[in-house]
């Protein structure tokens, strides 16, 4: 045995059963310790996983401190931002603050621009493969880049001075990072083996995104395809039930003052009579052939992302009903929500103002586009909703062979080859055919091209003529929005605000406008055809007929409604008729149904009844709003349905006593939306294509309010039973359905529904965030936002009820893109809020930091002055 002095680091000896952990591992069986080992092993690379996974999302975030080197500045450009990491840019040229701003928007969100390109120039499947080949069929067929390309002509020297400089900055950006240090997005794109480089930016990139926003808004060519549809087994005085008239008595305009005189209009003129209405101009066979054809191009819309509930609120207060004594402005656009949301907050600073550096605006942009599109200068603020006129018509052409048939004539088809570049196959090559209305959209895919084969023209003469489908639309033409954009950036008054709102041509708007000197006022812009008499805009027309052509006008500029200081002392645009029907001109007859507008000007009036005055904090709240305008007309049917006590009567109790509200913690709003849902289905699904089911917004609100009138109607039938229901048969049996629905979805209890649970928002990355792959999404979505709101309110938290997944039919499918409300009298107190976050890099703290603020209805403080600014600064960046 040893003894302590033999130890050589003098240790005493071991206790009695004692050894190192070593020893004892040692003497574990081959079979643990093995496992041990690997658990261990499993351990450090999960550990080596979770690093690596934090340093490749972390790697892209963009630089907010110190100093970087941006080639082509005249002088340093300083971006600041707050503690939610908007930046604010203080330059001395026009040139050196557009250039910074490229270089902000390509650290924040430079993959959301690339894929933004890659849409717009249908060029999508070179990063995502197969998947989005017909979007890029569709988007080449459509020719937005081509468009946009010829617009750069056009523009003023200042515009595309603007583009290019924006251009540079986004490449100096890209020319100092590698892919997987610009977006997290690339880094995953790589390991699902896409070998891709960002090529440089152009100012035609910029300006191809104003071509999607104008198809996203462009107005009714859905609807013209769905009244086909709709004809299939239906009289034309039934079609006419689904597609009510606007009520003008329930609903006013938004100008109601005023009427054109000498192509001038003006708003102190007496109106004239009403237009004559304008007449159908094709066959029993033609409406036969369209009803066929519209079954192939109903999914067109989605792939463009035009959703239900696509709206917007703007309205603006004067000074005499302002709590400031100066104006108040309010807008907040709805549009389809993503990840990361659609708009980016900054402001453009010249450190001296002058006509060399004329910029000093702060509000939002697109990540992509030079300047702010909605916001405020240092003397006027404006807003933006959808105008939503009638700027495009589907017409049904003779085709035969390489010739289309126009009056007695065959001419030929004007053709272009599009080669796409698909990820993982072959590239595909398309042949893009046009009359001279406009591209042949039946050629897009093989099932429309069926459709097309499937038309005989002619009584079916064996002579290879067929019918195809074009589409006439105004984004076809190049236009001036963008400088537009710039014009507004820098107007000072009413006179050069109406001069640049005279180059915005699509997507056409609802403008609202105020300014320091206290005035108010309301301008539609846009390009709105003006059509020949045997051409309504309401249905798809006989191409072969010239009568039905474009006459090649559009309503002038000076003829479009305009007020300045309306006489009630402010304006409310939430997509209701811009003007009454005495306009001589068509803009559309597919107006939104006005129940929004109708609500905010109840508030307003109400408001000045009760205070005389209104404030920012009010606006705000106004915003909020989440009455339901359908609720009131048909609860009290519902009240009236006899239910078995117990278990079936339980929903219809909470209606008892309901404000008509939907807050998210309501459980009366739950049942009630899920009753409204299946009231839709029973009444209309049994009769109507897929396509055209009821999404349950403000048309079908109005549609089942004039049929709740008339209990026999034959739309309350069921057509696939024998008997023969009735207006209180069908709502028993949604009533009852909605029961189980709840039941099935939340609780059989009533005390754990609330509309919240199942009106969920979820936001999704448009890209990877939808592409199966549960990394990629659990990465880059966030979901599970309980919210209130819905379909024509003035929170416009829209849903589909027309969606086939009844576990998710009550999810957001559109909403406030944003909310703002400018205060004319303190810039400094005014807010806004963002759907969002300003960063499209997942994991950023900016990434969702403002969607919990949007959710529970709060708003940021917006800083515009130099001293509130400094206030607020947490991160000084400088360009040099």
């Amino acid at each position: 045995m040893s003894s302590s002095t033999d130890r050589p680091d003098g240790d005493p000896p071991e206790a009695p059963g004692a050894g190192s952990w070593r020893d004892t591992f040692r003497s574990l069986p081959r079979p643990v310790r093995l496992t041990s080992y690997l658990c261990v092993l499993v351990a450090l690379l999960l550990v080596a996983g979770l690093v690596t996974v934090v340093v490749l999302v972390r790697r892209p975030f963009p630089q907010v401190d110190g100093t970087v080197d941006l080639p082509g500045l005249s002088a340093p450009v300083t971006v600041v931002r707050d503690g939610n990491g908007i930046p604010q840019l203080y330059g001395d040229t026009m040139g050196d603050l557009m250039q910074a701003q490229g270089y902000v928007a390509a650290q924040d969100r430079f993959f959301e621009m690339d894929v933004r390109r890659h849409i717009t120039s249908g060029r999508l499947s070179e990063l995502f493969g197969s998947t989005t080949l017909k979007t890029d069929e569709f988007v080449r067929t459509l020719g937005w880049r081509r468009t946009a390309a010829r617009e750069m002509a056009l523009l003023q020297p200042r515009t595309r001075e603007a583009l290019q400089s924006y251009a540079d900055g986004v490449n100096a950006y890209l020319s100092t990072h590698s892919p997987s240090h610009i977006s997290v997005e690339y880094t995953l794109l790589a390991a699902s083996g896409v070998s891709y480089e960002p090529e440089p930016w152009t100012p035609v990139d910029s300006l191809s995104w104003l071509e999607a926003m104008a198809w996203d808004l462009r107005g009714n060519m859905g609807d013209e395809i769905d009244r086909v549809l709709d004809l299939a087994g239906h009289t034309r005085a039934q079609v006419d039930q689904l597609y009510p008239a606007y009520d003008y008595d329930l609903h006013p305009p938004i100008v109601d003052q005023g009427a054109v005189v000498d192509g001038v209009y003006q708003q102190d003129a007496t109106q004239p009579g009403t237009r004559n209405p304008e007449r159908p101009a094709y066959d029993a066979r033609a409406r036969g052939e369209l009803r066929r054809l519209g079954r192939g191009l109903a999914d067109i819309p989605q792939l463009m992302g035009k959703g239900s509930g696509i709206g917007s609120n703007s309205w603006v207060v004067d000074g005499a009903h302002s709590a400031t004594g100066a104006p108040l402005l309010a807008n907040d656009p709805h549009l389809g929500v993503s990840l990361p949301g659609i708009w980016m907050q900054i402001g453009l600073h010249c450190r001296v103002v002058d006509r060399q550096c004329p910029l000093d605006v702060s509000g939002f942009t697109f990540s992509g586009v030079p300047g702010v599109v909605i916001g405020h200068n240092a003397d006027i603020a404006w807003g933006f909703t959808n105008l939503d006129p009638d700027v495009s018509d589907l017409f049904l052409e003779k085709v035969r062979g390489d010739r289309w048939r126009h009056g007695g004539r065959w001419l030929p088809l004007k053709q272009r080859r599009e080669r796409i570049h698909v990820h993982g196959r072959p590239d595909v090559t398309i042949d893009v055919r046009s009359t001279a209305h406009g591209p042949i959209l039946s050629d897009v895919s093989d099932q429309l091209r069926e459709v097309g084969t499937q038309a005989p023209v002619g009584g079916g003469r064996p002579d290879g003529t067929s019918y195809a489908v074009s589409l006439e639309w105004t984004g076809d033409r190049p236009s001036r929005t963008a400088d537009a954009i710039l014009g507004f950036d820098t107007a000072h008054d009413w006179r050069s605000f109406r001069r640049a709102a005279s180059r915005f041509a699509v997507p056409a708007q609802n403008l609202v406008y105020a300014d320091r000197a206290g005035h108010i006022g309301y301008q539609a812009p846009g390009r709105i055809p003006i059509r020949q008499s045997g051409n309504d805009g309401l249905w798809p027309s006989a191409g072969w007929r010239p009568e039905n052509d474009w006459t090649g006008s559009y309503v002038p500029f000076s003829a479009l409604p305009d007020v300045l200081d309306p006489k009630d002392g402010f304006v409310v645009t939430a997509n209701q008729a811009a003007v009454g029907q005495g306009y001589p001109y068509y803009l559309t007859r597919d107006w939104d149904q006005g129940y929004r507008s109708t609500r905010i000007r109840a508030m307003l009036t109400s408001a000045f009844a009760d205070h005389g005055t209104v404030s920012v904090a009010d606006l705000t709240a106004m915003q909020l709003d989440t009455s339901n305008p359908m609720a009131p007309v048909l609860v009290p049917y519902l009240l009236r349905v006899g239910l078995p006590r117990g278990y079936y009567a339980a929903g219809q109790v909470l209606l008892r006593g309901w404000d008509f509200t939907q807050p998210a913690d309501s459980a009366a709003a739950a049942y009630y939306n899920v009753v409204w849902s299946d009231l839709l289905a029973d009444t209309f699904h049994d009769e109507l294509p897929r396509a055209q089911w009821p999404d349950g917004g403000d048309r079908w609100m109005a549609v089942v309010t004039r049929l709740l009138l008339h209990p026999r109607d034959r739309w309350w039938d069921d057509v696939t039973t024998p008997q023969r229901e009735t207006r209180d048969d069908i709502l028993h049996t949604a009533m009852v359905q909605a029961r189980n629905d709840l039941t099935e979805l939340l609780s059989r209890s009533t005390s754990g529904w609330s509309w919240g649970a199942i009106h969920e928002l979820d936001l999704h990355n448009q890209t990877l965030g939808e592409s199966g792959n549960a990394v990629a999404e659990r990465l880059l979505n966030r979901n599970g936002f309980e919210v209130g709101g819905g379909d024509a309110m003035v929170d416009a938290a829209a849903w589909d009820a027309a969606s086939g997944d009844f576990r998710n039919r009550f999810h957001v499918t559109s909403a406030p893109s944003m909310r703002m409300v400018v205060s004319l009298a303190d810039f400094d107190a005014s807010r806004w809020v963002n759907l969002t976050g300003e960063s499209g890099h997942a994991y950023d703290a900016h990434y969702t930091d403002q969607t919990g603020l949007w959710v529970h209805g709060q708003t940021l403080p917006w800083a515009f002055s130099p001293a509130a600014v400094r206030a607020t600064t947490q991160h000084t960046l400088t360009l040099r």
